[in-house]
């Protein structure tokens, strides 16, 4: 891994023998219709000379961002919006518009305006130059990480520590989301990635199919100007899922893994809550205690679950608690199942740890069964019967007009 020095290359000197752009830059978007026309011209800016597209790729954002893509690039065909419907998820989103470029190197920035779209030209030049073949932008200094709240900035820290020591790659930065790359190398691995997630660089890298040439440029990570930040700390388990996920060799689903982490939370949750009922109550009310615990467990799982796990069609609203009901239940199948296969094999071998693990294991896998199969399913099958639903009733008005 090499790091090169920022502004030294004049983009112009390259040949752009191609009709169409030699680099597509990536904007996964949700509610970012302010912030588009802003980046869309600091690109232009930065980028002037050399042969590029920006895809806007938008989650159907209610604040309209598709609208003010699209009216961008009515105006200026080095633009174009992909409007997402039915299907959500940044990573997913960032891997559709790289499917969709015929460029050369395709890119990703966020929308939010933090990064430093200027650097572009230094990651275009390097991998052009065939200094690299994976150019990030990395918020390694300590002017760098200026823009990153002390919350973020230990998210930042852990994530490179943990990483490093998994994946053998010594990347400064593997939680950026600012990165450039040969296309024929997400090309070759497109079929490996999630398209759950946040952070699509760690899958990229760990997906692979042969060594990277890694340069790294330094850049001061601004401040949000508009609208909402999508980075919380929920992001952590969502990292961790995905190297877990390559860690088994890609044996084990993504999603089973964030199922298992969210577990492993709850687990810490329902310690946590029935020490604290037991110094509320004391000793004499313990199963009064385990329930209330288990409650609390269980709320928090399915949570961390409807946020992360299956965040692409979560509950809203009041559907939460119809949500809720349901996990619970199916839950509460696998808690009895738990109990019933660990005593069995404890009155088998009197391992006691071996029949707990095994227990715990066969819930995990029945709850993982019922929340995909069910839970959550639920919730999209009755998404596509309403946009069933609102479109026969759409073409059933037209026919009135007599439009068929």
């Amino acid at each position: 891994m090499n790091a090169i020095d920022p502004h030294e290359t004049d983009l112009t000197s390259y040949p752009q023998a191609k009709a169409g752009p030699t680099l597509s830059i990536v904007v996964p978007t949700y509610r970012e219709a302010a912030n588009i026309p802003v980046l869309f011209e600091r690109i232009k800016a930065a980028l002037e000379g050399a042969p590029w597209e920006m895809i806007v790729v938008d989650d159907n954002s209610p604040d309209g961002t598709f609208d003010v893509a699209f009216a961008l690039a009515a105006r200026d065909r080095r633009i174009r919006c992909l409007r997402r419907v039915n299907r959500w998820g940044l990573a997913g989103a960032v891997v559709e518009g790289w499917m969709s470029s015929s460029a050369d190197f395709v890119a990703v920035i966020d929308g939010d305006l933090q990064h430093d779209e200027t650097i572009l030209t230094d990651m275009y030049a390097a991998l052009a130059a065939g200094r690299g073949n994976l150019a990030i932008g990395t918020r390694a200094d300590a002017d760098a990480k200026a823009g990153l709240s002390p919350s973020r900035q230990k998210l930042s820290n852990l994530g490179a520590w943990f990483f490093q020591r998994i994946a053998g790659a010594k990347v400064t930065d593997p939680m950026s989301g600012f990165f450039m790359i040969r296309r024929a190398i997400v090309s070759d691995c497109a079929a490996k990635l999630s398209p759950d997630g946040f952070k699509i660089l760690v899958d990229v890298i760990l997906s692979a199919e042969g060594p990277l040439k890694i340069v790294e440029i330094p850049y001061t990570f601004r401040q949000r100007a508009a609208g909402d930040s999508k980075l919380t700390p929920l992001v952590a388990v969502d990292f961790l899922g995905l190297v877990a996920h390559h860690a088994s060799g890609g044996l084990l689903p993504v999603r089973f893994m964030l199922f298992a982490l969210v577990g492993a939370i709850g687990l810490v949750v329902h310690i946590s809550a029935l020490a604290m009922f037991r110094a509320w109550l004391g000793t004499p009310h313990f199963g009064a205690e385990q329930v209330a615990a288990t409650l609390v467990a269980m709320a928090s799982n399915f949570i961390l679950n409807n946020e992360i796990t299956y965040r692409s069609h979560r509950y809203r609203g009041l559907g939460k608690l119809r949500g809720f009901v349901a996990f619970a239940l199916g839950c509460s199948v696998g808690a009895l199942a738990n109990i019933d296969i660990a005593s069995f094999l404890y009155r088998s071998n009197h391992i006691w740890w071996l029949a707990g693990t095994a227990g715990a294991l066969l819930s995990v896998v029945w709850n993982y069964a019922i929340s995909t199969n069910i839970v959550w399913a639920r919730l999209r099958d009755t998404e596509n019967r309403s946009q069933a639903n609102t479109a026969s009733s759409g073409r059933k008005a037209w026919r009135w007009f007599g439009v068929r």
